[in-house]
């Protein structure tokens, strides 16, 4: 039995790119002009880079507030690409869209995120929800389930957290992630930093530092007090960076994972970040 390709196949270009039609509403503004109104989006994953971005019909774009770069970039992800700067109030800013090499891509327009890329479009949305960082990506899933396990975070021998009702957050390519009631943590021995980050999929998340002596990254402690409703379950709840601490589960201690995060974390302790 032959199995045709449906109208959201992922397709891949000669050059490389891997893209699929999305049937979301998406809409970029910048200094609150709206610049993107698209209702016939495409995600596109560039080699070597894991999270897709948007490329929108020249139509749904607004063409007039793009000139010509006047200083294109150069190097491997620049090659085969027409750059644009985008005229929004007072300075353009640089190299905010750009087009993709080949057929397949022709006629769409991508634009650089606001704190993934650099300076870009400060705020996205999909339908009615604003979205941070990058699309979220239709083959990647995160799950919140609470859970009765038995979970310790140790940080240097010492008992930071102790739980029987974490949220256990599972998202694909990452480590679990083990969400803790505060009244289950030892805040007395955490400081709360400036710190802030954000996320397409669960949203704006703040930050702990730990209080003691030992070496050990700064802001490895994190919660989403507003988080968006697909992991509501992890609503004010800390987490702690699987690769900084210790975990044991249900009395089996975990490895401490190396993902993305790792090399980050511990670059910036060695900068003096904190």
């Amino acid at each position: 039995m032959t199995t045709l390709p449906t109208a959201h196949s992922v397709r891949t270009t000669p050059e490389g790119f891997q893209w699929e039609p999305s049937d979301r509403w998406v809409r970029g503004v910048k200094d609150e002009v709206t610049v993107v109104d698209s209702r016939h989006p495409v995600l596109v994953w560039e080699p070597g880079l894991p999270v897709p971005q948007y490329a929108f019909p020249r139509g749904e774009v607004r063409q007039d507030l793009l000139r010509p770069a006047a200083h294109p970039p150069t190097g491997a992800h620049a090659g085969s690409r027409v750059f644009y700067d985008l005229a929004v109030g007072g300075e353009p800013l640089r190299n905010a869209a750009w087009t993709y090499p080949g057929r397949e891509l022709a006629g769409h327009i991508a634009f650089a995120w606001f704190q993934r890329t650099g300076p870009g479009l400060d705020h996205w949305y999909e339908e009615d929800e604003e979205i941070f960082v990058h699309p979220r990506d239709p083959h990647k899933r995160v799950d919140a389930l609470p859970s009765s396990r038995h979970v310790v975070v140790e940080i240097d021998g010492t008992v930071a957290a102790e739980t029987r009702r974490p949220v256990l957050l599972f998202e694909t390519g990452l480590p679990t992630r083990f969400y803790i009631p505060r009244e289950d943590v030892r805040l007395d021995l955490l400081d709360p930093t400036d710190h802030s980050s954000r996320c397409p999929y669960k949203g704006v998340a703040e930050y702990w530092s730990w209080r003691g002596d030992a070496d050990v990254p700064g802001n490895i402690v994190w919660s989403y007090p507003d988080p968006l409703p697909a992991v509501a379950a992890v609503r004010g709840l800390l987490a702690f960076y699987n690769e900084a601490v210790d975990i044991t589960v249900d009395g089996e201690r975990r490895r401490r994972p190396v993902t993305l995060f790792t090399w980050a974390l511990f670059d910036r302790t060695e900068a003096g970040r904190h």
